[in-house]
């Protein structure tokens, strides 16, 4: 297959590229600037530029683009940067589907679990209502805008959840002061975090690619729920390292705010059964695996 990558430079698509270069396939990367090798192409989508031919010649389209949540404070400006820079590519790239005269037959398009907002401890299959807040609104939106795609093109809507690796991502500054003993649960530690592996992250991807029966939103997450403190918990046991210094959720919320709120403090328990009724098979199913996985040399 040749696949379209969007987000090319992030930490989900360069796994996505390497599993599906691995596989025989071609990973073909969108870059915002002058392409250097043969696999890359520009693009610009906040003008919604991408070159006429560059759709007629992909079996699928994989839109991970979108700038970081994780860069803190969320300013008033950086927030519409985080939106605009996700419904942009999302428009660009379903606009250059609808011209198209041959359509790739597949577009997966990435969304978030904060779509379901603070749930407790409710169970979180795909058919869970949205729930409320700036992540929220900005999952909503962001799959409503893939789901433009023409009628013909099998819209598959990726809701990632924490995205576990050995570099820097969800745990970029968590792992490193567990890593010196000083790291401990965020607030109550009682909040689910859904979770996956990097891994398991792209090769759901590719399996949601290669599975035509697989449409609308499908959560990914690992199958085994876990709350911020058992996840602390498993990565300090394999660093052998103490996690007893606790954040509390005010000195977060004084020093992040709103994204402490919406992205260390919220609690969403995510069902991954939809994703296992289709036939994928985790790598890392149980937190004690991803945890191993996670701090291995």
């Amino acid at each position: 297959m040749r696949v379209l990558i969007s987000g090319a430079s992030g930490l989900i698509a360069t796994e996505l590229a390497k599993q599906l270069t691995d596989q025989g396939h071609e990973p073909i990367k969108l870059v915002r600037r002058i392409a250097k090798a043969p696999n890359e192409v520009q693009w610009n989508p906040d003008e919604l530029f991408l070159p006429d031919d560059v759709i007629e010649n992909v079996d699928a389209v994989v839109n991970l683009a979108g700038a970081t949540t994780g860069r803190i404070p969320w300013t008033r400006k950086y927030k519409k940067e985080i939106v605009d820079s996700r419904i942009n590519s999302t428009r660009t790239l379903v606009k250059a589907m609808a011209k198209a005269t041959k359509r790739p037959a597949v577009f997966i398009s990435g969304s978030a679990s904060g779509f379901y907002g603070d749930r407790g401890a409710e169970l979180l299959g795909e058919s869970a209502t949205k729930g409320t807040g700036f992540l929220s609104d900005l999952a909503a939106n962001w799959e409503r805008e893939a789901q433009k795609a023409p009628k013909d093109v099998r819209v598959v809507l990726v809701r990632t959840t924490m995205v576990m690796s050995r570099k820097l991502g969800a745990l970029g500054r968590l792992l490193p002061l567990i890593k010196l003993g000083i790291g401990g649960a965020l607030g109550s530690g009682k909040q689910f975090w859904a979770w996956i592996t990097v891994v398991d992250e792209a090769a759901a991807i590719i399996h949601l690619i290669n599975t035509e029966s697989a449409f609308g939103p499908f959560n990914l997450t690992a199958p085994e729920p876990a709350t911020c403190k058992q996840i602390v918990r498993a990565l300090g046991k394999n660093l052998k390292r103490p996690t007893l210094l606790n954040v509390p959720g005010w000195a977060l919320r004084l020093l992040l705010g709103e994204a402490a709120t919406e992205l260390l403090l919220t609690s969403q328990n995510m069902s991954a059964q939809k994703l296992l009724k289709t036939g994928f098979t985790f790598a890392h199913p149980d937190l004690k695996s991803a945890a191993a996985w996670v701090t291995a040399k």
